[in-house]
């Protein structure tokens, strides 16, 4: 009989920032937890989002017995649009969660395809051999779970993001009486969140966010706009309060925003006095000193409500001086600039603007290193792998679960794509799978690939120069002289010389002396080499350079 082996296969989010996917098989049966997206760092030119590669999944879909999602954030279910129609799997989430991809593919036009299980925390299903149980974690979103499950070969706890707020804005905190429970127990394996396991002590409570809040509020002396995530409900539910509570009506703005919002009320999770939020229309009717603006953009991104209004783009509202502008987020990595841009076009235009640098606007959702401290105390497992975060991230928190006595042999630092087979007695690397990023650029998914995304950013450093011939068809020579249009590389009125020399240069490289036709092949490639030589020694750049024929 074959050894029992449970397999580990990370697809997304070890060693890296976003796009959090895994899956768990032992035998025939796999389960997939999280699917997450991740937003595109600043070299990847023209793509919207990026989500994992699923070809391990696609191979496998007859052994694909559930996704189990943690909880609403996107980078857990941004890829859900795009991975349900091709392995129509169940997705079993809690309530609010739920809620949060219903409206993401209802968006996508997908809703309708997808199989979605609504969980309690607390509830327990099985999936093949695996039992799973959904333990309730605070984090900065309601309904946030962690995972027990149940194994033939022991009991494996996800933590999923997490931290130990004893006093959140929902009510609820982490469930550490379980966990104590499960260490008693005996856990074989503990995956726990590494996002912030730099940053020493305890994480602040979401409490203290709405009291900066509530003081902002209170002393701003015009409109106040606040922009945070759309599934931040509890920032969310903060921010209503502390306007009732100066007698201030909420506008929404942002269509993902309006969504959430939307959704949330009609499953209770944000409750509002009445009158307090308000329809756009009614906007100009009030004095400045009784609105609240709440909107998406606390990231920078281009088409956001709040970029809108700091470009001076957005139709239903603007810039007026002496507003207060409260960016409630702290930058995803790689949106800094796009922050830092928007923060500084709406101090150009009189607003206020306050940020994490400046107040206590925002506290992340993640547990720091005491915490963490806690929860590989309280479970105690034989075995650790660290999750969520870049190497340095898995490595640290690898180093700190064996300065509580895990051994350095039970812990295993792995990245996207390792396999990582585990047994009673211990575990291994045994191989690799395909685990690279999907790009999403427009409608297309997955259609752009590096060659694409080097040409890109070929073009954004040094420009482009197209050269356009027309080509004798029968004797194979170039008729007259050839156009050259030149963009992002220099300015033609200036540089007129620099372009008849451009011209010389090409037709003496096709003057090949005689009357017999030659193959585009050979134009295109002599062409791109000889002026690319060239243009580097005049320049110093190098722009891409396509050679255009005209068969005349």
């Amino acid at each position: 009989m074959a050894k029992r082996k449970l397999r580990i296969v990370p697809l997304g989010g070890l060693g890296e920032i976003g796009k959090n996917r895994m899956a768990l098989e032992y035998r025939d049966d796999i389960i997939v937890i999280d699917a997450g997206l991740m937003f595109p760092k600043e070299d990847m030119l023209g793509i919207d989002l990026v989500v994992p590669d699923i070809s391990y999944l696609l191979e496998r879909r007859d052994k694909i017995r559930g996704i189990i999602v943690t909880h609403g954030h996107e980078d857990h279910t941004g890829a859900l649009p795009y991975l349900l129609p091709q392995l129509g799997v169940p997705v079993y989430s809690t309530r609010l969660t739920h809620g949060l991809i219903s409206v993401k593919l209802k968006e996508h036009r997908v809703l309708t395809k997808a199989k979605l299980k609504v969980i309690q925390p607390g509830q327990t299903i099985t999936l093949g051999k695996f039992r799973i149980e959904f333990l309730h974690v605070c984090h900065s979103i309601p309904d946030s779970t962690g995972l027990i499950i149940h194994t033939p070969l022991g009991i494996v706890v996800h933590s999923g993001d997490f931290k130990l707020d004893h006093t959140p804005v929902e009510g609820t905190p982490t469930d550490l009486a379980r966990l104590a429970q499960l260490g008693a127990q005996g856990v074989l394996l503990l995956f726990s969140d590494s996002t912030y396991v730099e940053i020493p002590g305890y994480t602040p409570s979401e409490r203290s966010v709405g009291e900066t809040l509530d003081r902002i509020i209170a002393q701003a002396p015009g409109r106040v706009i606040i922009a945070t995530f759309a599934s931040l409900i509890s920032r969310i539910q903060q921010v209503i309060d502390a306007a009732a509570k100066h007698q201030r009506q909420v506008f929404i703005l942002g269509r993902s925003m309006v969504d959430s919002v939307r959704m949330a009320s009609e499953l209770g999770y944000l409750v509002a006095p009445p009158d307090v939020l308000g329809r756009l229309d009614g906007l100009r009717k009030l004095a400045h000193d009784r609105i609240v603006l709440l909107t998406t953009g606390s990231q920078g991104e281009p088409t956001s409500a709040l970029v809108r209004i700091a470009n001076r783009d957005h139709p239903r509202a603007h810039i007026i001086p002496g507003d207060t502008v409260i960016v409630s987020a702290t930058p995803i990595p790689g949106n800094e600039s796009l922050v830092s841009r928007t923060v500084d076009n709406l101090f150009r235009q009189g607003a206020q603007v306050f940020y994490d640098k400046l107040e206590k606007v925002h506290v992340h959702g993640h547990g720091s290193q005491e915490e963490l401290k806690m929860m590989l105390s309280l479970v105690k497992p034989k075995f650790f792998v660290p999750i969520h975060g870049e190497y340095r991230h898995l490595t640290l928190h690898a180093q700190l679960a064996q300065s509580l006595g895990i051994p350095q042999s039970n812990t295993f630092v792995i990245e996207d794509g390792d396999i990582l087979d585990l047994t009673p007695e211990g575990g291994r690397v045994v191989g690799r799978v395909s685990s690279g990023n999907v790009y999403v650029d427009g409608l297309g998914v997955g259609d752009i690939g590096s060659v694409v995304l080097r040409d890109r950013r070929l073009l954004s450093r040094d420009g482009i120069v197209v050269v356009i011939m027309a080509i004798d068809k029968r004797r194979g020579k170039i008729v007259g002289r050839p156009d050259i249009v030149s963009r992002g590389f220099i300015e033609t009125g200036e540089t007129e010389d620099l372009l008849e020399q451009i011209r010389d240069l090409v037709v003496k490289t096709l003057d090949h002396g005689s009357d017999h036709p030659i193959e585009w092949s050979f134009i295109n490639v002599k062409v791109k080499e000889t002026l690319g030589r060239f243009l580097y020694q005049q320049t110093k750049r190098r722009p891409m350079i396509l050679p255009m024929a005209v068969e005349v």
